[in-house]
């Protein structure tokens, strides 16, 4: 079967909406894909003030919210589609959102951007709220992302993405394992932005910096670091706890991005730690923004030299577009009826059929 389809996803880091128009081909069984076309819409201050303050919102706003993202969103696919000549091409948008609320333990998680509006916005088919299913079955409801490396991907031993949270996945006893690791790009660009800057340039700032060993210990000793898999993180993890830990210290913002990269990489070697399992010649993709910060691959790097890991960072479109690439997936497989999130990730009660479905198509 044949699939062209879109994929949508506006990660924590907030640089903006990814959009993506694939083709997904199955063919007993197997998976196989290609990227046409792909764009990152920067948010503009309103929405990125918007976004940022979704949870501050009384329920009446954040509903309006809602509605008005998902309209946002539906005038994006438009404008994608008319640029890129996709009229009468597109079968299904899969759309992530944006998340704001992530409280697994309570069962409840929620993304803005309502499927509906981007339906009617359309006039495509729309699949959204893709976590939803799995966290009422108990899971984390994150990552998502692995059932895509699982099927379109299969080459590696480890997938890292360095979106504004970092989260790893990799393969262990024929199951498919993957976990938030550390916040991860959404630090480095609010310590950017007071100097200025929208992100730290291939690692430029950081690598002018010095560690601070005192502020690093800290940081490493975090109670999250302790839980075991799965375990996922919400955006609050790194705006409440980590950033205002990073500005308690008194330093130029060289020394804290130089501490925070090395922080990452450190954190990244230990969840990979685990599955070596003393083999040699493993290999770790590396994709989202993160990979084009040529510092923190360098520390990357150095820290898993020792476990003979070998640090791969793909094609730039992989790089910037994995994440929404496999929303487009998990809309397919969702239409077809399929499992679309891996209970050995999130660790619900069982494998699930996840997101709400809307005809925006004209019978």
């Amino acid at each position: 079967m044949y699939y062209r389809a879109i994929g949508i996803m506006s990660g924590s880091s907030l640089d903006g909406l990814d959009l993506v128009f694939a083709e997904l081909e199955e063919t007993a069984g197997k998976w196989s894909y290609e990227i046409k076309a792909g764009a990152c819409n920067p948010y503009n201050e309103e929405w990125l003030q918007k976004l940022s303050n979704a949870t501050n919102l009384s329920a009446y706003d954040y509903l309006l919210l809602h509605t008005s993202y998902g309209k946002y969103i539906g005038r994006q696919v438009n404008q994608f589609i008319e640029e890129n000549d996709l009229h009468h091409k597109i079968q299904l948008i899969g759309s992530h959102g944006h998340t704001t609320f992530h409280a697994p333990h309570l069962q409840m998680t929620g993304q803005l951007g309502d499927g509906a509006a981007i339906a009617a916005a359309t006039e495509i088919n729309v699949v959204s709220d893709l976590r939803a299913l799995d966290v009422a079955f108990g899971g984390q409801g994150a990552p998502i992302v692995p059932i895509g490396e699982k099927l379109l991907l299969g080459n590696y031993d480890f997938f890292l993405n360095l979106g504004g949270i970092a989260n790893i996945s990799c393969q262990r006893e024929n199951a498919f394992i993957a976990f938030d690791v550390c916040a991860a790009n959404r630090i480095m660009n609010l310590l950017a932005k007071e100097i200025g800057k929208e992100y730290d340039v291939n690692g430029g700032i950081a690598s002018s910096g010095t560690i601070n060993t005192a502020l690093l210990t800290r940081l490493n000793a975090l109670d999250y670091y302790k839980k075991s898999y799965p375990k996922s993180l919400a955006n609050s993890f790194g705006n409440e706890e980590v950033f205002p830990l990073v500005q308690s210290f008194d330093l130029s913002v060289a020394d804290k991005l130089r501490t925070y990269v090395e922080h990452i990489a450190m954190q990244i070697a230990y969840a990979v730690q685990p599955f070596i399992n003393g083999t040699e010649g493993k290999k770790l993709l590396v994709t989202g923004g993160g990979a084009f910060n040529l510092f923190m691959i360098e520390r990357l790097k150095h820290a898993l030299n020792s476990f003979k890991v070998e640090v791969v960072v793909p094609d730039k479109m992989l790089v910037n577009y994995k994440e929404a690439l496999i929303m487009a997936l998990i809309g397919v497989l969702r239409w077809r009826e399929e499992y679309n999130v891996l209970n050995t990730v999130t660790g619900a009660k069982r494998s699930s059929i996840g997101g709400a479905v809307w005809i925006g198509q004209e019978a």
